[in-house]
């Protein structure tokens, strides 16, 4: 699948313009990661391209068609999205909220076939055992987890994620990464994912956007675009970059420790009460 932007402008009603003069090819089986500071347009950007929000001006395109011209149930079936999911709430199963996403599929008459598309995808991201347990009793995390399998049941061409390790521990931040650059790559689907951890998108994506007030700043590989230039003109901070294995890997500076070798203020500690 390949997306298509020329020109887009997005504004809402009598407010600054949100994005402004977006040109993107994203095309082929991978996983692009979004980045930017909060309030670039990040979100407003792929809730462009699933048909969220009509662009003020300019096109989106899927496989040359316009996204105006795609109906909403066509939509479905060619494109997923994962929201960030903090608010979040549905009183019902984790098996029949992940079965939301066979709609599209199976006009909400279940299948054997949906079933085992479900439990294939919670096994896949390790929440099986939390099959039966009711969505609303579960912790943020599990949320994020059950609202990612729910995108990939759609069985979608393009998936769309806003945020999809927010909430998540350091293992799971890594495991849900690796497992969207897999599915990209193995199923061809197109993964384009935000990310504010720039470490996660430097080392699993294939292709990096980064943002910068309402534009795209810089386009390509994680070692093109996460550089110490690049990220003090983004976010106004300054770094560190190192590469392994042929992948950035970023330090944030801070001035509060330069030349200090032991930034503990003397007589403090934590104990563990033993």
């Amino acid at each position: 699948m390949k997306v298509t932007i020329e020109g887009m402008e997005f504004g809402y009603s009598n407010e600054a313009v949100v994005l402004n003069d977006i040109d993107l090819d994203i095309a082929g089986a991978q996983l692009v990661s979004i980045v930017g500071p909060n309030g670039v347009g990040k979100s407003t950007l792929i809730h462009c391209i699933n048909k969220i929000l009509s662009p003020t001006k300019g096109t989106v395109m899927i496989d040359g068609r316009d996204v105006s011209e795609i109906s909403i149930k066509e939509m479905s079936k060619i494109s997923g999205y994962v929201p960030y999911t903090a608010n979040n709430s549905f009183p019902l199963s984790v098996v029949d909220t992940v079965l939301m996403g066979r709609h599209p599929h199976s006009n909400w008459k279940t299948t054997d076939h949906d079933l085992d598309v479900v439990y294939d995808t919670l096994r896949m991201l390790d929440i099986e055992h939390l099959a039966l347990r009711s969505f609303n009793e579960l912790s943020a995390g599990q949320h994020q987890r059950v609202m990612l399998a729910r995108g990939l049941v759609q069985e979608p061409k393009i998936l769309l994620l806003d945020e999809p390790t927010a909430n998540l521990d350091i293992r799971h931040q890594m495991n849900v990464t690796r497992i969207l650059r897999n599915l990209a790559h193995e199923k061809g689907i197109l993964v384009i994912i935000i990310s504010h951890d720039l470490n996660i998108a430097a080392t699993y994506s294939d292709n990096v956007i980064m943002m910068h007030e309402g534009r795209v700043f810089k386009v390509g590989s994680p070692m093109e675009v996460f550089t110490e230039e690049n990220l003090r003109t983004v976010y106004n901070v300054d770094s560190e970059i190192t590469v392994k294995n042929g992948r950035p890997r970023i330090v944030l500076l801070d001035d509060l420790y330069v030349d200090d070798d032991d930034p503990c203020p003397e007589g403090s500690y934590v104990s563990s009460g033993r």
